[in-house]
C-alpha cells in the first residue's frame, strides 16, 4: 500500500453553497475557512474531512467526471430537489435512476430503495475508459481488491481510509479533455511521492513556497494530491 484515501475536494464558483448543499445531503456540517472556501465535516465527531469545497473563478466547462452518487431514503427525491438540485433526467424505460445536478450543476445519480440496500449510502463514481485497468490501478496504491460487474463497471473494495460504500469506474466512450471538477487526495505512507510515479502517476507540480502537496495525475489523467505522512504529536 502506497497511500491511503484522504478526502474529496470539489471545484466551486461559490463553495459555501455548493458545501451547504452536500453538507445537507451527507449530513455534514459546513466550516468556513474564512478564505473563500469551505470543508464539509462528518457529524460523527473528529476525524478526516469528508469534503473540502474550494473557490475557483472558472465555470464548469463539461460534464463531471467523478461524482458521489447515493441511494434514497424514500421513492423520490423530493428532499434533494427541495434543497437546491435540479432534475436532469427522471427514470424511464433505459435508466431506473434520476439523475439531478447540484447548485453547480455538477450531476449525480439518485436511486431509489430497494430490498436489502441501506439508505443514504454513496458512491465515488468516476467515468472511465478501462475501468478494469483503473481500479485495478488504484487497488495498488490504496489497498484493497479490484472487482468487476458484466456491466463493464469496476470498483475498488476495502481501500485504506475510503469513507463510503464503493469506489466505482464506470465505462464511458468519451475520454478526459479538462480538469476535474471532483478530485480526491491522497496521505502517502512514505515521505515523498516517488512510489505513485514510479507506480505509474503523473507529476504534476511539486511542493513549492505555495503549496505542501505533490499534484499527480493517475493513468487516465485524473488529477489528485498527495500529502506526506503528518509528524506525531
Amino acid at each position: 500500500m502506497i497511500a491511503r484515501f484522504k478526502d474529496l475536494c470539489m471545484d466551486a464558483n461559490d463553495a459555501l453553497r455548493l458545501a451547504g448543499f452536500w453538507a445537507g445531503v451527507l449530513d455534514g456540517e459546513v466550516v468556513d475557512t474564512g478564505d473563500g472556501d469551505a470543508r464539509i465535516d462528518p457529524r460523527g465527531g473528529p476525524g478526516a474531512e469528508s469534503i473540502w469545497v474550494n473557490r475557483v473563478p472558472e465555470p464548469r466547462a463539461a460534464k463531471t467526471r467523478v461524482r458521489l452518487d447515493l441511494r434514497l431514503a424514500g421513492p423520490e427525491p423530493t428532499e434533494l430537489l427541495a434543497a437546491g438540485a435540479r432534475l436532469v433526467r427522471e427514470p424511464d424505460v433505459e435508466v431506473s435512476w434520476w439523475v439531478l445536478a447540484d447548485p453547480e450543476g455538477n450531476q449525480f445519480c439518485a436511486f431509489a430503495p430497494r430490498e436489502g440496500s441501506r439508505p443514504g449510502t454513496f458512491e465515488l463514481v468516476v467515468d472511465s475508459a478501462d475501468p478494469v485497468t483503473q481500479a485495478t490501478w488504484w487497488a495498488g496504491i490504496v489497498g484493497g481488491r479490484a472487482e468487476t460487474t458484466e456491466e463493464g463497471t469496476a470498483s475498488v473494495v476495502g481501500a485504506a481510509g475510503f469513507p463510503w460504500d464503493r469506489w466505482v469506474f464506470d465505462p464511458v466512450p468519451e475520454r478526459k479533455r479538462v480538469k476535474n471538477r471532483v478530485h480526491w487526495d491522497v496521505d502517502l505512507t512514505g515521505p515523498d511521492a516517488t512510489r505513485l510515479i514510479a507506480a505509474g502517476a503523473t507529476l504534476l507540480r511539486e511542493p513549492d513556497a505555495d503549496i505542501g502537496w505533490w499534484v499527480l495525475a493517475d493513468p487516465e489523467g485524473n488529477e489528485f494530491c498527495a500529502f506526506a505522512p503528518r509528524p506525531r504529536p
